[in-house]
């Protein structure tokens, strides 16, 4: 899955169409095992894992990102997969 958004040094990327919808995010570069975020059918981020080890502050405001821009992440997935499952 390519790039959807990038903010500052933050960058998001879905990878496994089999999930439910979700968001990794990480500081810097990417990295295979990076926080996760699932967005719900409201469009509402609820953190999955904190696997960047993230302060809360920045967990808080990548949130408020993920829900900012939660209908383009959306659009973007069924775009590229064709569907979407929600976690919840």
């Amino acid at each position: 899955m390519p790039q959807v958004f990038r903010i500052g040094s933050f960058w998001a990327n879905e990878n496994k169409p089999l999930e439910p919808i979700h968001v990794h995010v990480a500081k810097g570069k990417p990295v295979a095992n990076a926080t996760k975020f699932w967005i719900t059918k409201s469009g509402k981020a609820l953190l999955a894992n904190n696997n960047s080890e993230l302060d809360a502050k920045t967990l808080n405001w990548l949130s408020r990102a993920i829900e900012a821009n939660s209908r383009i992440v959306i659009e973007k997935w069924i775009g590229f997969f064709g569907e979407i499952t929600y976690y919840c």
